[in-house]
């Protein structure tokens, strides 16, 4: 699963973007990765680990509600 989020672009400020992906690791878990930044440089990459995939889907929709408070908007999303 993958949601790309960016802000609305505006003059004074360079566009920013948030990534969430969530994928199975190879011990039966699974991990949330959170990356973030200015578009056109690497962003900050932050990995969470989770036993359950509930628990990681969980914290993917918290984390996407929170950005989205923000003013941050989804752009594309694929999977479930």
């Amino acid at each position: 699963m993958r949601i790309f989020m960016q802000l609305p672009v505006s003059d004074d400020r360079a566009p920013r973007f948030y990534q969430l992906v969530l994928q199975p690791d190879l011990l039966g878990g699974w991990t949330l990765i959170r990356e973030w930044g200015q578009a056109g440089s690497p962003g900050r990459v932050r990995r969470e680990l989770f036993a359950a995939r509930e628990d990681a889907e969980r914290a993917l929709v918290t984390v996407r509600d929170a950005q989205v408070k923000r003013g941050y908007r989804v752009v594309y999303t694929e999977g479930q």
